[in-house]
């Protein structure tokens, strides 16, 4: 997700754990806070209007499945990625950047040209240009997708030189996971595949503003804030899970959402499970295994690696985006 919502939580230098739902953040002005609490519609309104959320814009896949690398976007577009523990040492991958992407052993960026590129084996590996005039690029496994200017979508599968499938027109988000891929049109229609990259689209949901792969789980987020996962087949039922959100995440059995007032919570087990509440003063959620990551609206990068409970672990400062393999 787009993690440029500082009007709704620059209040407070770090997250504020809180002791229940229905806790008042004492870091964020009453007057802010009867702002933050309406629906999505009108957030996403006034983020446009502070020029802080481009409208149409593509989202970004920052979580993973359960790798031990951590990228962040830094606010002078420099991308840094690192590996193992919490506090391994950070590695400048590129600069002029606008999005970072990681799975597996490969990372990818998004110039701020349009240019994509992504790189396989360490992280001082070389670089490969995959496309240009591109607004969204994704990565699972040993596939590659890539949303061009467009709303064309692409996929290769296989190597960095692999060849490119028009997979959908008319898109404005793309996700990967193993053999699935997800889209959302420019109407709010999402769509999964499963198998080839020539498998028949299945219609997921309408009115949708996101969608997140993970495993057999899909997620979706509506232009009313709720949101929904399923887990299975792909015609399997929907189960609400939260409302008033503006994030949602998923990574193996854990689900995690960003509200309208900042709150992060992220649940485990099955898809009825109960919430915790992980922090607030949030502005971006990521979840890849047992880590979980969230930008404050200070612009610092903490992540936790074990239970839900676990202590955070403050991971940069003046972060834009946070990205977890």
């Amino acid at each position: 997700m787009s993690p440029r919502w500082r009007v709704v939580v620059d209040f407070c230098a770090g997250p504020v754990v809180m002791t229940g739902p229905t806790s008042r953040d004492p870091c964020i002005p009453q007057e802010a806070s009867s702002v933050i609490t309406r629906k999505l519609p009108l957030l996403a309104a006034a983020l446009i209007a502070f020029g802080m959320l481009t409208a149409g814009s593509a989202t970004a896949t920052v979580s993973g499945d359960g790798g031990n690398r951590i990228g962040i976007l830094r606010d002078n577009g420099e991308a840094y990625v690192k590996e193992g523990g919490l506090s391994a040492t950070w590695v400048l991958e590129a600069g002029n950047i606008k999005q970072v992407v990681l799975s597996g052993n490969r990372i990818g960026v998004l110039k701020g040209n349009g240019e994509a590129y992504v790189k396989e084996g360490g992280l001082s590996a070389a670089w490969t240009l995959v496309a240009g005039q591109t607004k969204q690029i994704a990565l699972s496994g040993n596939r590659i997708g890539v949303l061009k200017d467009n709303g064309e979508a692409y996929v290769k599968e296989g190597g960095l030189s692999a060849a490119w499938t028009l997979v959908a027109g008319q898109t404005k988000e793309i996700e990967l996971s193993g053999n699935r891929i997800g889209i959302v049109k420019g109407n709010g229609d999402a769509y999964v595949k499963e198998g080839g990259l020539s498998a028949t689209w299945v219609l997921e949901a309408v009115d949708v503003i996101d969608i997140d792969l993970a495993g057999t789980r899909i997620g979706v987020f509506t232009g009313g804030g709720e949101a929904f996962v399923k887990e299975g087949g792909l015609s399997a039922l929907w189960v609400l899970e939260a409302n008033d959100v503006i994030q949602l995440e998923l990574s193996g059995n854990r689900i995690g959402v960003l509200n309208d007032k900042g709150e992060a919570y992220v649940k485990e087990g099955g898809l009825s499970a109960a919430w915790t509440l992980e922090a607030n003063n949030v502005i971006q959620i990521a979840l890849s295994g047992t880590r979980i990551g969230i930008l404050v609206g200070s612009g610092q990068a903490f992540v936790k690696e074990g239970g839900l409970s676990a202590a955070w672990v403050l991971e940069a400062n003046d972060v834009t985006e946070l990205v977890l393999s």
